[in-house]
């Protein structure tokens, strides 16, 4: 496995295709992105090519068609992403970002439960 990357908002925005659809060609990923995004497809090439010198994507060429897939897990990165934004937003602490998510977000049925049997569990 690779190392975690760091990861650009815009780049989530790529990485998340790219999880979603892999492989993909790069002209399905400026097709799908470059027009809600506001991105030129130059700029979107771009940041393939930078996620590739990070080593988060990995690339096959077919002639001058680009096939990428992951090189980097989404669950290793959504990790690390949490993790940085609890250190920086919440100088680390947990409680106070659940209490922060309890008391601004509107959680469904489902959610709650899911919620209750996570915290069960660390009871435990």
């Amino acid at each position: 496995m690779s190392d975690v990357v760091e990861l650009s908002d815009a780049e989530w925005q790529i990485m998340n295709l790219v999880w979603d659809r892999q492989p993909i060609m790069a002209q399905d990923v400026i097709g799908t992105l470059a027009e809600p995004c506001e991105w030129s497809p130059a700029t979107v090439r771009t940041m393939l090519h930078r996620l590739v010198k990070k080593g988060a994507l990995l690339y096959t060429a077919e002639g001058n068609r680009y096939w990428y897939r992951a090189a980097i897990q989404r669950a290793d990165c959504i990790r690390r992403a949490a993790r940085s934004f609890l250190d920086r937003v919440f100088a680390g602490e947990a409680a106070p970002l659940l209490a922060h998510f309890v008391r601004t977000v509107k959680f469904t049925p489902e959610e709650l439960a899911q919620l209750r049997e996570l915290l069960d569990q660390q009871e435990r």
